[in-house]
């Protein structure tokens, strides 16, 4: 977490972003968390609690999503879950579509061979993908 902390303000202050006190919190709390947060986790987490209220974590969680430095994931009707989007830790995600719950898949993923056969080929930087499987968790079956 140490250094990637810095490497994210620096990120939002390449974008024009303020370094806030709640900023590195919220980022502090995510990159210590081992799954995605949900908007209310966030906001009555130890480190964000006394910072801010809820509206501001959201307005933080918008802005920094509107950036492509959060990703948001989950079903509309459920509750969002936030999560850091770092060039050197990527995850894809489980997400059931009965009680909304997410977990990491653990398996190698499919994807980046893709991912760097279209960079090659069109140029494109700062390429990224998200990728979320949809389904009935053991629980719910």
């Amino acid at each position: 977490m140490d250094a990637e902390l810095p490497s994210l303000i620096q990120r939002c202050r390449s974008l024009g972003l303020r370094r806030t006190k709640a900023l590195e919190q919220l980022f502090a709390t995510l990159l210590e968390s081992p799954r995605p947060m949900t908007l209310s986790e966030l906001a009555e987490s130890p480190r964000l609690a006394d910072q801010c209220d809820k509206a501001t974590v959201f307005r933080l969680l918008q802005r920094l999503e509107n950036h492509a430095i959060i990703r948001r994931l989950g079903l509309h009707e459920r509750a969002a879950y936030f999560t850091l989007l770092l060039p050197d830790r990527h995850h894809d995600y489980l997400i059931c579509t009965s009680c909304g719950s997410i977990e990491a898949i653990k398996a190698p993923c499919p994807v980046h061979a893709l991912e760097e056969e279209i960079r090659e080929s069109t140029g494109f930087q700062n390429l990224y993908h998200e990728l979320e499987f949809f389904g009935t968790c053991p629980a719910c079956a």
